[in-house]
């Protein structure tokens, strides 16, 4: 075989092979810039949402980044108003917020903010300093000073309801994930109450840095927990974090990524398509995109869907999305 035809070759192989987002979009109406809210930095949020928003700007050939912002309520409203195009929520505050129950707008139904992909779960988990000596949710001192994250984050707003529910009596401190984790390997805290994928930037951080204790609930406690919140139950593998030497109990709550409802339908068909064509290359962004596929569009109980978004996944994905669940139909 001559060399010209095994380059014709090469070349034919690689464009079969090339993923669907190589192909052409309409782009009418396409802005030339878009912005992704994510949260803290340290945070599974930053990480995530700055790769999958590089990932796309490469391969749209347009302007695209991540940004830090308070985490899903702001980003909720920052989406809802159209100040970033695409942003990262969680069910639990996607909910409040839809009902104008969102603390930065009280009483603003934040109804333009339309589901785009589902991320992944969000683990409540918590961490403390092995010097500490806690070890269960049990033996968390009276007044301990506990870093719930940024203000309005998911973990802010549904950790210190959980852990008064267990009865823990507590001191509550807020502040993005990086400096919670050196504010707790100072000894300024004592506990960091983590929501967020794992595994967390800040706790592998930890880990490379000194000796943590990674607290399970109890059944007694997961079961009062789900009983009480939009959670389910929620297994940390033990291969997460190297501190772990079992499966820790857990509860979650579902991450969706969302976009301005009144964004191009092709547009955001686009993006849905490149984030969830290839599952690998999600997962070199963020171990947890594992669970970033096609088949969890149902994990949306809350949100309108996006007509692109609705339209990718019933052309990919075989999702049966009644039309009175996608925005404008």
């Amino acid at each position: 075989m001559t060399k010209t035809r095994i380059a014709a070759l090469a070349l034919t192989t690689a464009l079969i092979t090339l993923p669907a987002v190589a192909q052409d979009y309409d782009r009418t109406g396409w802005p030339t810039s878009f912005i992704v809210g994510t949260a803290s930095q340290g945070g599974t949020f930053f990480a995530y949402g700055t790769g999958w928003a590089n990932l796309v700007a490469e391969q749209l050939g347009i302007t695209g980044s991540g940004e830090v912002t308070g985490g899903p309520m702001q980003n909720m409203a920052l989406v809802h108003t159209g100040e970033a195009q695409f942003g990262m929520t969680t069910m639990g505050p996607a909910a409040e917020s839809l009902a104008g129950q969102n603390p930065i707008a009280p009483g603003l139904p934040m109804t333009n903010a339309c589901a785009m992909f589902p991320m992944y779960q969000t683990p409540f988990s918590v961490t403390a300093l092995s010097s500490s000596g806690i070890t269960s949710i049990a033996e968390i001192p009276d007044g301990a000073r506990i870093g719930f994250g940024p203000a309005g984050s998911t973990s802010d707003t549904y950790f210190p309801r959980m852990m008064e529910a267990l009865g823990v009596n507590f001191d509550r401190r807020n502040g993005g994930w990086s400096d919670l984790g050196s504010q707790l390997q100072d000894g300024l805290l004592d506990v960091i109450a983590f929501a967020a994928g794992v595994p967390v930037p800040a706790v592998s951080q930890l880990e490379v840095q000194t000796s943590v204790n990674i607290i399970e609930f109890t059944e007694e406690e997961q079961a009062q927990i789900i009983a009480a919140f939009p959670v389910s139950a929620y297994e940390i593998a033990a291969d997460t974090y190297t501190t772990l030497t079992h499966p820790a109990r857990s509860v979650s709550m579902w991450n969706f990524a969302v976009a301005n409802c009144d964004l191009p339908a092709s547009f955001v068909y686009a993006v849905v398509d490149i984030v969830m064509s290839d599952n690998e290359r999600m997962v070199n962004i963020h171990r947890a995109a594992r669970e970033t596929l096609p088949e969890h569009w149902d994990k949306n109980t809350v949100m309108m869907w996006h007509p692109g978004a609705a339209q990718w996944f019933i052309d990919h994905a075989g999702a049966e999305i009644p039309a009175d669940r996608i925005h404008g139909m």
